[in-house]
């Protein structure tokens, strides 16, 4: 548990009015009381998660880094903003018929009502958002369009830098 300014967190608190030994109570929260293995995502949490209840009718999706280099895919409600009932889906892994398999648990009407997902120029997520919304818009975001404008200029830039270059070497 994180402490702040040498405070006691509120856990260890409560278990010292009681007279619980904390680290006892936290593991027998942990396995039992939080209700963690009751969780209908249980079984496959290591997998995926789905919240068809967040779907909406613009969607993102793209892949992430968690930790240590490995890369999840998320598909996000734009409506939700960044901020509750955002999430649809995370997907461990970036391959598409991982991403396919997992999308098409949701129902078909669902999936039919999305009108439009912006991606980056991935290959694989294009393909999964093909296949897992036919109806929907595909729309490239805008940080990868201008990435990609800023990396042809620069290499513009350095051509004729060595152009420039060569020429004032001849004469």
């Amino acid at each position: 548990m994180v402490q702040v300014e040498n405070r006691p967190d509120t856990m260890s608190n409560i278990c010292s009015y009681y007279g619980v030994d904390p680290d006892v109570f936290r593991k027998h929260y942990k396995k039992r009381l939080n209700g963690f293995k009751d969780w209908d995502q249980f079984k496959h949490c290591q997998d995926y998660l789905l919240f068809p209840e967040n779907m909406g009718e613009y969607l993102s999706i793209d892949e992430v880094s968690l930790s240590k280099g490995e890369l999840s895919t998320f598909v996000t409600n734009k409506a939700g903003r960044g901020k509750k009932k955002t999430i649809v889906a995370c997907i461990n892994g970036t391959k598409s018929e991982d991403i396919v398999r997992v999308l098409k648990r949701l129902s078909p009407e669902n999936r039919k009502k999305v009108k439009e997902i912006t991606l980056d120029m991935a290959n694989n997520m294009e393909s999964s958002a093909k296949e897992a919304f036919p109806m929907a818009a595909l729309v490239t975001d805008r940080f990868h369009v201008v990435r990609l404008a800023q990396n042809a200029m620069q290499a513009l830039r350095i051509k004729l830098g060595w152009e420039e270059l060569k020429k004032k070497m001849r004469t």
